[in-house]
């Protein structure tokens, strides 16, 4: 549901093409909402029906340019007033850390050392992400800084943690 209301909010920006949608998607929210390229055609399908968007213009090779309609921004404004996120309540990860007793010592710290890599590595994308947009004063572009400021925060912590769980391991064998 919230591919829908990603969608809706990026063409509250402006006019869009199916690939525009999906270029911004990959170089903005891909780290707090994911999709694929069918994912968003699909999306931008259900939504021209719904009227909540309309194709605005087309061009060579079937590209179409999406703008939201004044039922897609109400839609999006109630979505964002009325509602509240749900929050995740699973995470797989720290389900297997509870469990590590029962792997051998070895394969624990492995399993938080890859954690604490990935969270590293993460963390220096999003970084390197940050240094490559120009940022502007547009609301998308404030707000998109704000969420990249949260995934730094979250990967860093995650790294820290990491290395914190490791050092709780009990002491290898000689």
């Amino acid at each position: 549901m919230s591919l829908r209301y990603a969608l809706l909010g990026l063409l509250s920006e402006g006019p869009a093409s199916g690939y525009d949608l999906l270029r911004t998607f990959k170089h903005s929210l891909a780290n707090i909402w994911p999709a694929t390229q069918s994912q968003i055609y699909t999306e931008l399908t259900k939504l021209a029906e719904a009227r909540l968007i309309e194709v605005s213009d087309e061009g060579p090779r079937g590209r179409k340019e999406y703008t939201l309609t004044a039922a897609g921004l109400d839609d999006l404004r109630t979505w964002l007033t009325t509602t509240r996120p749900k929050r995740a309540v699973r995470n797989e990860t720290l389900l297997r850390v509870f469990f590590l007793g029962v792997t051998p010592p070895a394969h624990a710290r492995a399993y938080l050392t890859e954690i604490a890599e990935d969270a590293d590595q993460a963390h220096a994308d999003l970084i390197e992400l940050e240094r490559s947009i120009d940022w502007d004063d547009s609301d998308l572009s404030r707000n998109g800084h704000i969420a990249l400021e949260y995934g730094k925060r979250a990967t860093a912590m995650n790294r820290d943690w990491a290395r914190w769980a490791l050092e709780q391991l009990p002491p290898e064998p000689s």
